[in-house]
Parts: C-alpha cells; sequence; structure tokens
C-alpha cells in the first residue's frame, strides 16, 4: 500500500464517519462512553487523553492510532482498572509489523458493571442483573514523511445491559507530527465516529464522538516531558445547568452555570508533566481542569483534577501504578504491564 492510497483511505473513512455522526453533536449524552475512560496507568497519571505524546508505548495508540510505530512491534499490554463501585474495565492489545505493509495491532477493551439487584417501582427485589460492555480494536498506522505518522482504529462494539444489548461501529483517526530527534511532537484525533447498528430498543443513541489536539515536548538536556491536550472540541460550549443540592449545598435550587471564555478554555485543557531520569524509571502527574471545577465540592475541593502515577522495569517487563482523583468519595486506581514476545522468545 502506497503512500497515497493510505491518505485517500484515511480521508474517505473519516469524511463517512463524520457524516454517519454528525447528527450526534447537537448536545445531550452519549452511550458507549466506557470508550473514554483512559486505561493505561501512564496516561491516567499525566490527565487521561495526552493524544500527541509520542512515545514506544502500545497503550498510547488507543488515544491516537497514529503512535503505532514500528519499535512496538511483537510489544504486549495488559491493564486493569478496579474502577469505582464495584466497576472494573481493562485494556488487552498486541501489535505486529508487516513488512511493505506497515504496523498493525489489535487489542480488547472491556468494562464490567457487576450485579445489581432488580427492583420495581414498588422496591420490590426482582433478583439480580448484570451489565458489561466491550470493544475490539483493529488499529493500522504508517509513515507518511520521515515526521509524520498517521493511524485508524476501527472499533466494533458490543453493549449488554441486563436483557438490552446494542452493537456499535466506531473508529479513531488520528495523525501526529514529530520532530527527527522525537523530543517534540503535536497529535490530532478524530475519536469515536460511527453510529449504532442495533440499539436497546427503539431509540438511536449517540456515541462519544470527539476531537482532541495534543502537543508533547521533551527538554533536550534534563530527563523531563510536558504535554498539553484540548478535547471536547466540537463540543465547545461547556455552560451547564446544575442543582446545588448535588454539589454539597444544603438547599435545592436549579441554576445555569455560566463561564468564562478563558475559563471555558481551561475546562478543554489537560496538563501532564513526566520525569523520566532513565528508561528504566518515570515519575509522572496530570491536572484536568475540567474536572476539578465540575466534580470537585466548593466546600473542599482536596486533589479532585488531579493525577499521578509511577512506572519501572524489571527485566523484561516494564510495570506502571496511576491514581487519578475524580471526587473526594473517588479515585481510580490503574495497572499496568508491557513486554515484548521477542524479547522473551
Amino acid at each position: 500500500m502506497t503512500t497515497k492510497q493510505l491518505t485517500h483511505i484515511l480521508t474517505f473513512v473519516g469524511l463517512w464517519l463524520m457524516a454517519t455522526s454528525a447528527w450526534a453533536q447537537q448536545g445531550g449524552a452519549s452511550s458507549f462512553d466506557f470508550l473514554t475512560i483512559p486505561h493505561s496507568a501512564k496516561m491516567a497519571a499525566m490527565g487521561g487523553n495526552p493524544v500527541g505524546y509520542y512515545d514506544h508505548d502500545l497503550n498510547h495508540t488507543s488515544h491516537n492510532p497514529a503512535i503505532l510505530t514500528d519499535s512496538m512491534s511483537h510489544q504486549v499490554v495488559l491493564n486493569f482498572v478496579p474502577y469505582m463501585a464495584g466497576i472494573k474495565y481493562g485494556f488487552t492489545s498486541y501489535a505486529l509489523h508487516v513488512p511493505r505493509a506497515g504496523m498493525f495491532a489489535i487489542g480488547i477493551q472491556n468494562i464490567n458493571y457487576g450485579s445489581m439487584t432488580r427492583t420495581d417501582e414498588y422496591d420490590n427485589t426482582l433478583g439480580n442483573f448484570s451489565a458489561a460492555e466491550y470493544a475490539l480494536l483493529l488499529t493500522y498506522a504508517r509513515q507518511l514523511t520521515p515526521t509524520i505518522r498517521a493511524g485508524i482504529a476501527f472499533k466494533p462494539i458490543y453493549s449488554h445491559l441486563d436483557q438490552y444489548t446494542s452493537m456499535a461501529l466506531a473508529a479513531d483517526v488520528g495523525i501526529i507530527y514529530h520532530t527527527k530527534n522525537d523530543l517534540t511532537s503535536i497529535g490530532l484525533t478524530f475519536k469515536n465516529f460511527g453510529s449504532q447498528i442495533t440499539t436497546y430498543e427503539t431509540t438511536t443513541e449517540k456515541l462519544p464522538t470527539d476531537l482532541q489536539v495534543g502537543f508533547s515536548t521533551k527538554l533536550a538536556h534534563a530527563p523531563f516531558r510536558f504535554s498539553i491536550t484540548w478535547d471536547g472540541l466540537l463540543n465547545w460550549d461547556l455552560e451547564y445547568s446544575a442543582d446545588d443540592s448535588q454539589n454539597g449545598s444544603a438547599t435545592s435550587n436549579n441554576h445555569t452555570e455560566s463561564i468564562s471564555f478563558g475559563a471555558n478554555i481551561l475546562r478543554h485543557t489537560t496538563l501532564g508533566v513526566e520525569f523520566a531520569p532513565s528508561r528504566n524509571f518515570f515519575l509522572a502527574g496530570g491536572y484536568h481542569f475540567r474536572r476539578r471545577a465540575e466534580l470537585g465540592l466548593d466546600e473542599k475541593m482536596s486533589t479532585v483534577g488531579l493525577s499521578w502515577g509511577v512506572g519501572f522495569r524489571v527485566s523484561k517487563f516494564r510495570f506502571a501504578y496511576g491514581s487519578a482523583r475524580y471526587h473526594l468519595a473517588g479515585t481510580t486506581n490503574h495497572f499496568s504491564l508491557t513486554t515484548n514476545l521477542s524479547e522473551l522468545f
């Protein structure tokens, strides 16, 4: 496949996906929101979605498929996240380089909501039910020029909520520019474009479509890398209505949250920093402005919106842990394991 052919394919797929999901940009909630939850310990530690972070970690390709590079061939990643309220989710992926074709990866993203009690409108217990959702990621990436890569990930999705099921087809289209020394990179991703194939009942649900742009740079003579990401760019105005009683207030009063232009920009912004004195160890931290503004309590903000993580290498395995504070009552723990099968066998 030539670079020209790949460019045509990416253009066609991007236009088709935007056409099939353009209706979903008119506001309101979406279904299949598990696709937006970060699973990698390092990505969660850096705020959740650094799409411009050009690194050699297969986990990063779920945020921008263009990051899939030849150095990831035979790499395997395993991620597990014990989420809040008994919810658990994870991500597993394997990458392979095919000569004269490019890089391919296959992965499975899943979330299990556990067992819940079924009741009727009179609060009578009728037994238990379960819920889970799955997405298969089929990713392809190729170098277009010495400093530009492009990639696409097709994502068939299956959702099972009690007796209701739904299927959907989504895709991510990404591109990344990186300097020849890999110190600086800029990435752009159209995420989760697509539509439902079968609905839960009769209503067609929206997918969590998003446009994200990210920038990352590493200091040439110091072990620090900084990243900044802007997400939610298809829904720029984040003004919303809220009930004060749901935000720690003793009184109930519906009001519209007025957001200034500068505050609105910040709510689309995520900051991340990594300290990596060697290839075998890193410390990372992040700040998610919107998470802190919308989920923090006025009476006590604490560390809501902050995240951190650590990673290290033992023999041929890389371990990482990440923690993200969503709310005073909810902190996530992310565990990641990475290895390369070509080094093991």
